[in-house]
């Protein structure tokens, strides 16, 4: 299996990005991944990852995902963040509008409102799973142990 792949720039990305993110996790918990997908405000793609997890939930890939996403944004000075996801739990426990009970997701949760707090606006937006196509591509392109960066 493949550990983790990436294609583009890290790095030097405009104040203002949109992230799709997913995880995925084959048994839940299984084998779980996470990816995602940056674009500028034009629809332009900056930079993609994915990246495995080892045995996890579905739900902590997700929040795997989207820490990820965070951090990259917070590291690249980002003003203007609009991070997607079609995880509708995360997005509402995100957003403030539903609580994290499980113990294993309240860490990451904490970890992500850490990594927030670092960038001006942030905007958590549900989007149906078919929105969400190219992240979810790459995280199950670990799982299935492809990397078709290699080309």
């Amino acid at each position: 299996m493949k550990e983790k792949i990436h294609k583009g720039k890290a790095t030097g990305w405009p104040e203002e990005v949109l992230i799709y993110t997913d995880g995925a996790s084959r048994g839940n918990p299984g084998a779980a991944s996470a990816g995602i997908v940056v674009y500028d405000k034009n629809q332009i793609c900056l930079y993609e990852e994915a990246f495995s997890l080892g045995s996890k939930t579905n739900n902590f890939a997700e929040y795997s995902a989207v820490l990820r996403a965070l951090q990259l944004s917070a590291e690249n000075k980002i003003r203007h963040l609009i991070l997607k996801s079609d995880s509708e739990l995360l997005v509402k426990q995100l957003s403030g509008m539903y609580k994290v009970k499980s113990p294993n997701i309240k860490e990451l949760y904490k970890e992500c409102k850490n990594w927030e707090s670092e960038i001006p606006e942030v905007i958590f937006q549900h989007v149906r799973r078919e929105q969400n196509k190219r992240a979810d591509e790459l995280a199950n392109l670990i799982l299935d142990g492809l990397d078709i960066f290699d080309k």
